[in-house]
């Protein structure tokens, strides 16, 4: 049986692989400037011109890089939040977790805007920062408010929910108090968009991914353990409390990260884990790799139809995987008891 799994997630994950790299492609050839993919092919051997060279390389290279670092990082974040709450509707959007680290970027740009240029090397790297403590702020008082002699999964989901709305009515706040310019810029940026996409920024993200999505899937097993319910979970000699703890921070260190970059993109860690969970069973070991491929794919699909469906103008991508996940989102909320 393990092995015909272990079979199974090869399979899945060459074939995620392999969509992956064909979008790449499609997305490095379409946009305002089209470009074939034997050219692009041409321009990587250092054969392109320097007009190819220009589009693929300072345009369209890091906003793809930054989509699937993206979309890996909210899909595990997804993973390890419906897990650690035993909640199949929990991620960081409905959290709380994405609006707190919204805040804390919006906070930063609002108040360091006249001191920092927010392109520059130092904004660009301090942001993520930034983030993971709007995000950390966000899970301690969710974490704090939740706390009962110990952490129930339903009541850690409607703490979220509510400190969730009371993040959005600040970032609302100070929204207004914003230039129309700057008050349009986020209110795009908060809807979900790749506002930002440079080398940069990629180097900032890369870090973060490399190290906690490898973290995520050692923990693997805790997931497994604490899906079974908290009582068994204890029986069988797990600190729950600790690993949700320490799992928390990871789901919320992830989020924040991928917020810095691509802004409140909605639904697509509630969707992805759910269609990982539908492929692969109910084991994280499993789940965690195919939604990292899948979550990286979906918003690389996403990003692909915003910057196409109506060029020049592009459609914040967020606005993308909610068309394409509420659908699902609806169906889930049918289907659960």
């Amino acid at each position: 049986m393990e092995m015909k799994k272990k079979k199974r997630l090869s399979t899945v994950l060459i074939l995620l692989a392999t969509l992956i790299v064909v979008m790449f492609f499609v997305s490095l050839s379409t946009g305002v400037i089209t470009i074939s993919p034997s050219e692009v092919i041409k321009t990587f051997l250092n054969q392109g011109t320097s007009r190819q060279e220009l589009v693929l390389f300072d345009f369209r290279l890091p906003g793809i890089l930054l989509a699937l670092l993206i979309g890996a990082g909210l899909a595990v974040s997804g993973v390890i939040l419906q897990g650690i709450t035993q909640n199949e509707l929990a991620d960081p959007g409905i959290l709380g977790i994405n609006t707190g680290a919204g805040l804390a970027v919006v906070l930063f740009l609002f108040f360091f805007k006249n001191q920092l240029d927010p392109t520059s090397s130092f904004s660009i790297f301090i942001m993520p920062v930034a983030a993971l403590i709007g995000a950390m702020v966000a899970a301690v008082l969710i974490y704090a408010l939740a706390w009962k002699k110990g952490v129930n999964p339903i009541r850690l989901v409607l703490v979220g929910i509510g400190v969730n709305a009371g993040f959005a009515a600040f970032l609302t706040i100070f929204q207004l108090k914003m230039d129309p310019q700057d008050f349009r810029q986020a209110t795009v940026w908060l809807t979900g968009d790749i506002w930002n996409a440079n080398w940069n920024m990629v180097l900032a993200l890369l870090p973060w991914m490399l190290i906690l999505i490898p973290i995520a899937l050692h923990k693997a097993q805790s997931l497994n353990v604490m899906n079974l319910g908290d009582e068994v979970a204890s029986g069988l000699g797990t600190s729950v409390e600790r690993e949700r703890m320490f799992l928390l921070f990871i789901a919320v260190a992830l989020a924040g990260a991928a917020v810095a970059a691509g802004g409140g993109i909605a639904f697509l860690g509630l969707v992805i884990p759910h269609i990982a969970r539908k492929i692969m069973g109910p084991l994280h070991q499993y789940i965690i790799p195919v939604s990292t491929l899948l979550g990286a794919l979906l918003l690389m699909v996403s990003d692909t139809i915003g910057k196409n469906l109506l060029a020049p103008t592009e459609i914040p991508v967020g606005i993308i995987v909610s068309i394409l996940s509420a659908p699902y989102f609806v169906y889930l909320l049918i289907k659960t008891k």
